[in-house]
This record gives C-alpha cells, structure tokens and sequence, in this order.
C-alpha cells in the first residue's frame, strides 16, 4: 500500500520549491527515484532551476521530463510503481496505490491549506491513512 506524507509548514514561510529541494537531497541520499508532479510550466523552472543552485555544494541530479534522471520533473505521472511521488498539482492523485510514497508540501497561507484539506479528505476517502508532518 501506497504510503502518503503531508509537510504542513505552520511557521515557516519556507516555500514549496525550496522545501521540495530540501526533501529531495535527503531522500536522492537514500537512491530512490524522484518524480515531481507539476502540470505549471513556470514551477516546473522555478525547480529546475532551484534544484542547480539551493546547495552551494552540490546540485541534485534531474531534468524535466527525463526519466532516466534520478529526478524528473514532468507534467505527466511516472508508469512505474517505483516512484515516490512530489504532488505539485492542486487534486489528490486518484492513482494512489501506483506509487511508493505520495508527498504533499502544503505552505503556510489559507488557500494552500484549503487546498490540502481536500486532499486529506480524499485520500482518506479513498482508504488511505496520510501521516502529517508539521514544520
């Protein structure tokens, strides 16, 4: 079953680029595969290029669509079940059983946070426990 992580960041105004580029150094360490879920063009650069330059000692392996890379970026969803997914778009993945780990990086405003209620709910709905983490 399909594991699903909620970062709610109550605090911090830390966005949702910066955070994703946190997770993926730590998770890359670890050698799972990446694959970042945004249908926005524009967020789709603002990763790519975050994910150069957010370490001044490394960068993070990636290129958008590639999926040879050790971090794709692409808005399509992988077809491979061994992909932990980053959730940039604003619905719940319906294909939830397809993955290893669905992470969703809810930010610190109002819309954002009423965007995640509705995907706890539905994820929830669909027979899912997600585990929240609060930053």
């Amino acid at each position: 079953m399909a594991k699903i992580s909620f970062y709610l960041f109550e605090k911090s105004p830390e966005r949702r680029v910066q955070s994703t580029c946190r997770l993926c150094r730590k998770i890359s360490k670890q050698h799972a595969k990446i694959w970042i879920y945004c249908p926005d063009p524009e967020v789709q650069q603002q990763l790519d290029e975050l994910l150069w330059t957010f370490d001044p000692a490394s960068f993070l392996a990636h290129g958008i669509d590639q999926k040879d890379a050790p971090i794709c970026i692409s808005a399509h969803l992988p077809t491979q079940a061994e992909w932990i997914v980053f959730n940039f778009n604003n619905q719940a993945l319906d294909q939830v059983g397809q993955f290893s780990h669905i992470i969703e990086i809810i930010e610190n405003d109002e819309p954002a946070k009423q965007i995640g209620r509705e995907k706890y709910k539905t994820y929830r709905r669909l027979g899912f426990a997600p585990q929240t983490f609060k930053l």
